[in-house]
């Protein structure tokens, strides 16, 4: 036998060849490499953006131990997701990721699965990118009126100008070709780890107080204004999870991107796993940092006091606790991160977009599914995931008495769901699947049917949590719709278009994943030919 054929094709020709079996074409320029494709979902993970934009949400339910005992808890549970959707995208790389994946894996009504795992995600995936970006322009705000302008007022038209332009640079950005997007990821990584390992160790070494190790394990704060059922210690737990949940979320990003990623059978399932793994450590490390930090015998109304300023709270607890200048290092390290985290959000949604489009899913889809030829990459799709993410941003003009962009803030809500939704979906269907599922080269073997059961137990949690109240909706006795939780109506608007222009047109005519060679659909009961074989191997093991 030659050494070409022990060689075996050259590596881009194999993720070709299988994505032609998959069903389409290659278009997208395949420049990605595993560590680039990990440190794209490691960035919209992005520890330190997740941790300090929701720092407030556990200071009011539960306080640090709450925090910290709901972040292992919910990294698990996230784990088991991200285990569950890995051996799926081993098995079918494709840049439709998990609506693809629902059509793939549906016995029946295939079409319909696909339809409403699409839409779901392209939620998730729209409002993550708003509510990165918005939490970024509120630290932009709070930056220019610690150091540049003292009297800069942050009012609500001014953030929402600051965050039309940092979408606008994302846009930009983004267009000049995925090379470029994997250069400042690959970048983001190291910034995060060294960024969180400043922050850190700036945060145990310089404060003049502390709290004691003893009562950032031990200290409970309910602060929501819920007293009945809904004020329970089980039930401000569940509330608390909010932190971890929306911080480590985004991570099929490395499934959009397997269509630019070379060995993307094996670098796809990595990046879901991997960014996890490493964000779930070193987000605890930085969440019992700022828990740490706080001054030490803070009440629950000081807790109260630091949480009203939002997403920017932990940008107040380092002016608080540190000096000026020191304080400045340390939101810099925060805006930065969260710029990164928001160029590689646009990016992975873009791709969603891109290949919903290219299936005939999206009003007006031939326009997006239109390809650059210069830079190879989805440029309108680009420019949608933008203005569609800056529309979501307009209802933050409306704020509460307290000046909180309440309504915007259901977008971080209405994020977790849509994207916890939309990874239930196609793993239920893996479930139902049971042995008849064809692996890939990652498999979770005799696991499977546990790790998804776990997955599924997950999303009927933490739905639970960013659907119902969140604190109390009466001040003086008085219901008050500014401190209602929009999530639900969102969510709702969303799965009732879906379900509506489903039976009222698109069942007629969306047939699911389509050959893009061809444009005929493409025979979602008939079994692609698998990279390796029926098996139970241990996870991660090669077929």
């Amino acid at each position: 036998m030659s050494s070409s054929t022990l060689s075996g094709p050259p590596l881009a020709d194999a993720d070709e060849k299988r994505l032609n079996e998959l069903g389409y074409q290659q278009e997208l320029k395949r420049g990605m490499g595993g560590f680039s494709n990990f440190a794209v979902s490691f960035t919209i993970i992005s520890i330190i953006t997740g941790v300090l934009q929701t720092f407030w949400l556990g200071l009011i339910a539960g306080g640090p131990r709450i925090m910290l005992i709901d972040w292992v808890v919910a990294s698990a549970f996230i784990l088991m997701v991200g285990f569950s959707l890995a051996e799926i995208c081993s098995a079918y790389p494709t840049a439709g990721g998990l609506y693809y994946w629902s059509a793939r894996l549906a016995r029946k009504r295939a079409p319909a699965w696909a339809w409403y795992t699409g839409w779901f995600n392209l939620l998730g995936q729209v409002a993550v990118t708003a509510s990165i970006d918005f939490g970024l322009a509120n630290f932009i705000g709070f930056f220019i009126k610690l150091t540049i302008a003292p009297s800069f007022a942050a009012r609500p038209w001014q953030i929402l100008m600051i965050y039309g332009i940092v979408l606008a640079l994302h846009g930009l950005m983004n267009t000049f070709g995925v090379g470029l997007v994997a250069i400042f990821n690959d970048i983001s990584v190291w910034w995060h780890l060294i960024g969180t390992g400043v922050i850190v160790v700036v945060l145990f070494a310089l404060p003049d107080k502390h709290q004691s190790f003893t009562s950032v394990f031990t200290s409970y704060v309910n602060s929501t204004g819920l007293t009945w059922f809904h004020g329970s210690g089980l039930w401000i737990s569940i509330v608390g999870l909010g932190v971890c949940a929306y911080t480590i979320t985004g991570f099929d990003a490395s499934a959009h991107l397997s269509e630019e990623t070379r060995n993307a059978h094996e670098a796809g399932p990595r990046g879901i796993v991997m960014s996890i793994v490493v964000s779930a450590v070193a987000g605890f490390v930085l969440l019992f940092a700022l828990c740490y930090a706080l001054p030490g015998g803070v009440s629950s109304t000081a807790y109260g006091d630091l949480s009203a300023s939002g997403s920017a709270a932990s940008a107040n607890l380092f002016l608080d606790v540190l000096s000026r200048h020191v304080a400045e290092l340390l939101v810099v390290i925060g805006i930065v991160a969260q710029f990164f985290c928001g160029l590689a959000s646009v990016t992975a949604n873009s791709r969603m977009i891109y290949a919903f489009s290219r299936d005939g899913a999206l009003p007006g889809h031939k326009l997006w599914h239109r390809i650059n030829p210069r830079t190879k990459t989805p440029t309108n799709s680009i420019w949608f995931a933008v203005v569609f993410s800056f529309v979501l941003g307009v209802p933050s003009l409306k704020t509460n008495a307290s000046g909180v962009p309440v309504a915007f803030n259901a977008v971080v809500s209405v994020a977790v769901v849509a994207f916890t939704i939309s990874f239930a979906l196609p793993t239920l269907l893996r479930l139902m699947r049971g042995s008849d599922f064809v692996v890939g080269s990652w498999s979770l073997g005799r696991w499977s049917k546990l790790v998804n059961v776990l997955a599924l137990v997950w999303t009927v949690v933490i739905c639970a949590a960013f659907l119902l109240p969140q604190g109390t909706l009466h001040v003086g006795g008085k219901f008050q719709w500014s401190l209602f939780n929009y999530a639900p109506i969102a969510v709702g608007v969303v799965l009732g278009y879906a379900t509506l222009s489903w039976f009222l047109s698109a069942r007629h005519w969306f047939t699911g994943p389509k050959w893009s060679v061809t444009g005929e659909p493409l025979d979602v009961e008939t079994e692609v030919p698998p990279l390796g074989h029926k098996h139970d191997d241990p996870i991660g093991a090669q077929a």
